[in-house]
């Protein structure tokens, strides 16, 4: 069974940091791309970051690229998330998802992600 858990969420006042962690079980993790996505309220889920199987690529969205970074740690079957420099706007529930990859590149479309976390909440105070 697929598991995926997001953690490290909470509160945090604008210009803070946070990071977030997603601890994939059920997978050869290796086998994946990881990517974040945020859904705030009456809003649609964006993809907000991405990590190639291998991480050697990655993607950011414009609105995250220079304050977030994705990393992975294949010992740990870890995803995380370090945001930096946080805006009232980051406020949203954070999601990590897996897709299968058989290549380096990094899946682009929600739909290819098979795998979803529950979620965290991130809320940042102005």
């Amino acid at each position: 069974q697929v598991q995926l858990v997001e953690s490290g969420g909470g509160v945090v006042q604008t210009g803070g940091s946070l990071k977030l962690a997603c601890a994939a079980t059920g997978v050869t993790f290796s086998n994946y791309a990881m990517g974040w996505f945020r859904q705030a309220p009456g809003k649609e889920r964006e993809r907000v970051a991405a990590i190639s199987r291998g991480g050697g690529t990655t993607f950011y969205s414009d609105s995250v690229k220079g304050r977030f970074t994705i990393s992975r740690d294949g010992a740990k079957n870890t995803v995380y998330l370090q945001m930096n420099s946080l805006k009232p706007e980051d406020t949203a529930v954070y999601y990590c998802a897996a897709a299968r990859s058989y290549s380096g590149t990094i899946p682009m479309r929600r739909y290819e992600y098979e795998y979803w976390g529950q979620g965290t909440q991130v809320t940042v105070s102005s």
